[in-house]
């Protein structure tokens, strides 16, 4: 039973990291946007209150995200484990959490800010897979094109510049502070985010091997 937390400021990599881990521990990635969307996706109701939130940059309401998330690792698939990527993002989620269950490992991507305005609006996503890419960092080998299943890319409303910046104003207040409260409980590692994908996965990967030790 392994229960990681990727943690770290929009576009710091956390989905192109979750996807690796998710393949080798063989563990469901429980993305709190990837559910978001879904859920905007199929317009519910709930859908079109987390849309308004969505194409502004704010975070959604905590008992609205904690249900989310609850749902999610409910199913059977989340039994052995799970990856918990964008989650949580505030105190109060945080504590829900600490209710809910124990978390082995916190990976904390600390990155430049100025950095990820740039890679944020770089980022392009498959719309039949959710492939992550970027135009300079990673690109695809043909434009606009999926490598995996060659699906359409595109560019998230939610990684356009003004939406990027507002992100990381709301993380740097609501969301810093939780790095702290996972400091206090002992299991949290820092993980270089400039060191490239690789280095940040191979950082990664050094941490949770040292738990079976």
């Amino acid at each position: 039973m392994l229960k990681l937390i990727i943690f770290g400021p929009p576009s710091a990599g956390k989905g192109t990291q979750a996807q690796r881990l998710s393949k080798e521990y063989g563990l469901p990635q429980v993305s709190t946007g990837d559910l978001l969307r879904e859920a905007v996706a199929k317009q519910t109701p709930l859908g079109a209150k987390i849309k308004s939130y969505l194409d502004t940059g704010k975070l959604g309401p905590d008992d609205l995200i904690v249900q989310l998330i609850k749902d999610r690792v409910s199913k059977p698939d989340c039994s052995k484990g799970y990856l918990l990527d964008g989650f949580p993002r505030t105190m109060g989620q945080a504590k829900e959490l600490d209710k809910m269950t124990d978390i082995d490992l916190v990976l904390n991507i600390v990155v430049d800010l100025e950095s990820l305005v740039e890679r944020a609006v770089g980022r392009r996503i498959c719309k039949k897979c959710n492939a992550v890419y970027n135009v300079t960092s990673n690109p695809p080998k043909k434009t606009g094109v999926c490598d995996k299943c060659g699906g359409e890319l595109i560019q998230r409303d939610d990684d356009k510049e003004a939406t990027v910046r507002n992100r990381l104003k709301v993380y740097q207040e609501q969301t810093a502070p939780l790095i702290e409260h996972f400091r206090k409980k002992g299991n949290i590692v820092d993980i270089d985010g400039s060191k490239g994908i690789d280095g940040v996965y191979s950082q990664m990967m050094g941490a949770i091997k040292k738990l079976d030790k």
